[in-house]
């Protein structure tokens, strides 16, 4: 009796839920097809290709030098074998 008293009364909360679930969702359908104005427009053509031959321009920046770069990589390699012992300690604490 008292399984059937709950049912009765989370049944109507259960098919509230249902219809708002489904109406809030044709709401987000609309509200996807909506762009912020900063948004770049569409192509005119949905079937033109991406232009993949298109090469972005020369870079301004020289290349690192190799004498700089090895420091960059040596600093690097110091600070993981830093991490790693950091980790190895924090692991053995617990």
């Amino acid at each position: 009796m008292l399984a059937l008293w709950d049912l009765q009364k989370s049944l109507p909360i259960c098919g509230a839920l249902l219809i708002a679930a489904l109406a809030l969702g044709g709401c987000s359908s609309q509200l996807a097809d909506m762009t912020p104005t900063d948004a770049q427009a569409h192509p005119k053509d949905p079937n033109a290709y991406l232009p993949v031959h298109d090469l972005p321009p020369d870079r301004d920046q020289a290349i690192i030098p190799p004498d700089q770069r090895a420091k960059i990589e040596a600093e690097l390699a110091a600070a993981r074998d830093r991490q790693a012992v950091a980790a190895k300690d924090a692991k053995d604490a617990k």
